[in-house]
């Protein structure tokens, strides 16, 4: 309990940190805060030329919402799952990116990486805004799951703290692994349901039949990918524009709480050795 008082009261420091990072972020440029969507909005025309166009993926029209652009369902995926690729890539780098600071003065290191994740949920909150406008003006009725999607949100966002605090404790003992999160990050994209539908994997499963000779199928291994329940509940309120089922809340907020209670049980046994480490 000392730990997390010590953390609570920390909170200013954090705040103000994730501050000085949203404002140096775009500082002295001509767009500013409209940058956020540069990364987005290119990946988006690409994913959508290459696998709308070429190769002739079809997720099909929302549920019951009716919407049918792939462009808009990949961007339900997308941004989600770039919120949590550049939540790992920064909060893995934010302890030895600090370590002056940290070897000056003693404080809750531990609101070094959560300042990070903050500052990369304030553009996510700019970039979901922009979608939500969107599936509005292609006649979807957001409003409907928007309690729903912000406790996905949350939840997302819980998720990202976790492990971020987790990666950046491993980063100060073994150096490599920011440079192993970026290739990491770029195989679990392509093993998470961001640009393909999910029903293309189920299509697979049923066609291999059991895996070697058990009960185990290829849809039972893919399931055990925790973004793989979290970008389908993001698709199911944004895009269904329905409500998602209790199992799969229930199963992102069993990973938030995993992810984050690792997380703070780790820092909080290697946070006063964190100047020597470093």
């Amino acid at each position: 309990m000392s730990y997390i008082k010590d953390v609570f009261g920390s909170r200013e420091l954090m705040l103000n940190l994730a501050v000085r990072e949203i404002k140096g972020k775009y500082k002295k440029t001509i767009l500013g805060q409209l940058w956020s969507l540069a990364n987005p909005l290119a990946l988006m025309l690409v994913y959508t030329f290459v696998f709308a166009f070429v190769f002739r993926v079809t997720p099909g029209p929302g549920n019951p919402s009716g919407i049918d652009s792939f462009a808009l369902w990949l961007l339900c995926g997308l941004l989600p799952w770039l919120f949590f690729a550049r939540a790992l890539s920064a909060g893995v780098q934010s302890l030895v990116a600090n370590e002056s600071l940290i070897q000056k003065v003693y404080f809750a290191r531990v609101v070094l990486p959560i300042s990070d994740v903050v500052a990369i949920g304030y553009n996510w909150l700019f970039e979901m805004l922009v979608l939500l406008v969107a599936l509005v003006i292609a006649g979807a009725k957001v409003w409907i799951t928007l309690p729903y999607l912000l406790l996905i949100m949350l939840l997302m966002f819980v998720f990202a703290v976790g492990l971020s605090l987790i990666l950046s404790i491993v980063n100060v003992y073994f150096r490599d692994t920011e440079h192993l999160i970026s290739i990491a990050l770029q195989l679990w994209m392509y093993l998470t349901p961001v640009i393909y539908p999910l029903s293309l994997v189920a299509t697979q499963s049923e066609k291999m039949g059991p895996l070697f000779g058990s009960n185990i199928t290829l849809m039972d291994v893919y399931s055990l990918n925790p973004m793989e329940q979290f970008i389908n509940v993001f698709r199911t309120v944004l895009y269904d524009v329905t409500a998602p089922s209790a199992t799969s809340l229930l199963t992102c907020f069993l990973w938030s709480f995993v992810s984050l209670a690792l997380g703070v049980l780790i820092y909080s046994k290697k946070d006063k050795n964190l100047a020597e480490a470093l």
